[in-house]
């Protein structure tokens, strides 16, 4: 048995390759797994988006598939950009113009509160399951660090006093909305 991993992201892939490290099974991207599909994420919430892509790929495979919806949501902007994080700038998907958008509206603003967001969802023979996993923290005015993707720069962990892009990976995998929802995840695997 393999888990398949539902994305095309290679940032998303090698984080949770890392956070899932002991588990004693192979985790796979679905070029890995030979899967080609464009997946259309259609969903309103970060459930049901990691929902569809799990089962679109569970519909292809015997294997155990875990798909990952997450992003930003920034308290200012009303939770934006949260669902289309990753297409915030528009067709194709720029993880930096996403970020400088992000920062376009919020030039001068003080309330930089935002919130890192994971939604897990696992498909196997036995059931589905599903996990959220949160992060808080503030947005800053310019990019700092060189590490992680997407919004990872202006993302900042007040009580690290650092960015994610900043952290070593191996803290930034205990910490993140994706690792608490793999950790919550894994806890309610136990049911199945």
């Amino acid at each position: 048995m393999r888990i398949i991993f539902a994305t095309g992201n290679a940032g998303k892939m090698r984080e949770i390759r890392e956070i899932m490290a002991d588990m004693d099974m192979e985790i796979c991207s679905m070029k890995e797994a030979g899967i080609s599909l464009d997946i259309e994420e259609n969903g309103t919430t970060f459930e049901e988006n990691a929902q569809i892509k799990a089962k679109a790929v569970a519909a292809c495979t015997k294997d155990i598939v875990l798909a990952d919806d997450s992003g930003l949501e920034v308290d200012y902007l009303n939770k934006e950009p949260g669902v289309y994080s990753a297409r915030y700038a528009g067709e194709p998907c720029n993880d930096r113009k996403n970020l400088e958008l992000v920062l376009e509206k919020m030039e001068g603003i003080k309330d930089r509160t935002a919130c890192f967001v994971c939604v897990l969802a696992l498909v196997t023979p036995s059931g589905e399951l599903t996990a959220r996993g949160e992060v808080a923290g503030e947005l800053k005015c310019a990019h700092q660090g060189e590490g992680g993707f997407g919004y990872d720069p202006i993302f900042y962990i007040p009580q690290y006093k650092c960015t994610f892009a900043q952290m070593m990976q191996e803290q930034k995998n205990q910490l993140s909305h994706r690792a608490i929802a793999a950790r919550l995840l894994a806890g309610k695997c136990a049911r199945l």
